[in-house]
Parts: structure tokens; sequence; C-alpha cells
């Protein structure tokens, strides 16, 4: 049995050391199929006598299936420099008048006079229709 799939693809090169190419579908047996994103911000782990802020939204992904979210984000600069921040989201925890969100952690990459990482963690906001 054969199913209709239409889609893109985009090639990410920007900051981003990896690269990478992302398939979206935007429709699967000819019904459109829904993509979402998620904010998520918070502050890392104070080390080395400080902190970093961070904010952004997730990598799309397919909305109404059980999924993850990829995320890449830079945190603030303080102290004279910055950390990155790269990980995949827990699956979906639905939320009780709908809609869901997703738990993060990880550690930020090595950066500082004094080489260090933080650790940072928390839940995304609600989905936002993509």
């Amino acid at each position: 049995m054969e199913v209709p799939i239409t889609g893109f693809m985009i090639h990410s090169e920007g900051s981003n050391p990896e690269h990478d190419h992302s398939l979206y579908i935007t429709s699967w047996d000819g019904r459109p199929v829904q993509m979402h994103v998620h904010p998520f911000s918070g502050k890392t782990s104070f080390d080395v006598g400080h902190y970093h802020h961070y904010a952004g939204r997730t990598e799309p992904a397919l909305s109404g299936v059980q999924h993850v979210h990829n995320y890449y984000v830079e945190t603030s600069f303080d102290e004279h420099h910055a950390h990155l921040i790269k990980g995949t989201t827990g699956p979906a925890v639905p939320l009780p008048n709908g809609g869901h969100y997703h738990y993060f952690e990880g550690f930020t990459t090595v950066n500082g006079s004094i080489p260090h990482s933080h650790k940072y963690g928390g839940k995304t906001g609600d989905e936002i229709g993509y």
C-alpha cells in the first residue's frame, strides 16, 4: 500500500556547527499535517561565580503524535563568554486543558577563562502552531 506524502527539506548551516538536513512532512495521504514548536527559557546553574540566561524555540515537530523536539541556543554573554545549549527534549507531557509541554536538561558546552560548563533544565512552554 502506497501512501502519498508531501513535504520539504531544509539544509541548515548557520550557527549550528553540525551539517544538518531536516525533513518536514506537510501532508500524509492527502491530509495536511500540522507542525508546532515550543518556547523555552531559563537560567543555568551558578558555576565559577556566575550563571547565564537562555531563551529560544524548539525545532518543529508533528502535532497529534508522540514526539520529541531538538533544540539549540546560545546563552547570554556573561563574564566575557557564552555557552551553547543543545539537546533533545523528553516526550510530550499532556496539559489538563489540551496542549502539552516537554522536559529538557543537560550541560552547556565548556567555555570561559576558567574552562567550565553549566547545568540547565526545565520544561518548555505550551505548543505553538507552526
